[in-house]
């Protein structure tokens, strides 16, 4: 006859095995995608390693939560400028990311991020919080200029900074 107690630690200790075997745990969904797996998928699509001039100019921003895709990411370049990767998440619900490339942009007045007269999504941040909703850019300009955008058809202009391609932002003080 075998001890409750022993029983039970025999039951973890099993439990324990089991968790922590290489078969189980790629049975565990992820709760978020991997920015550094992104990282690797656009430096391969790229050809170059973040930083370097035709590379990704940042890493993914890991703050960024983004839903596990079960498809194979598909990417992109925006524009013939190749100056923006796209990277989409195919599942139904997927989401999509713009990765700004190194060099691409700088010292270049025409290779503009946003073009006039093109959809942009326009976000407030300030302390602790972001609010976006779409506008459409009055002027046109590279990565880290002040444009003039509208939110509204009848809204009056603001002057937001250029983030990426299609974002772009003011500080709501």
């Amino acid at each position: 006859m075998t001890h409750p107690a022993l029983s039970l630690t025999v039951l973890a200790a099993l439990a324990a095995v089991a968790l922590a075997h290489p078969a189980t745990a790629g049975a565990l969904a992820p709760r978020f995608a991997d920015p550094v797996a992104i990282d690797n998928t656009v430096a391969a699509f790229t050809g170059q390693a973040i930083g370097v001039p035709g590379g990704a100019a940042l890493p993914v921003d890991r703050r960024l939560r983004l839903a596990p895709c079960a498809a194979p990411l598909a990417l992109s370049w925006r524009a013939n400028a190749h100056d923006t990767v796209v990277v989409q998440c195919p599942d139904v619900g997927g989401w999509r990311l713009y990765v700004a490339v190194a060099g691409a942009a700088h010292g270049d007045p025409a290779a503009a991020a946003v073009m006039k007269g093109e959809a942009v999504t326009v976000a407030a941040t300030g302390d602790g919080f972001s609010v976006s909703q779409s506008g459409e850019a009055l002027e046109g300009g590279a990565v880290g200029s002040w444009i003039r955008v509208r939110t509204t058809a009848k809204g009056d202009p603001v002057r937001a900074r250029i983030v990426r391609p299609g974002l772009v932002e003011f500080p709501a003080d």
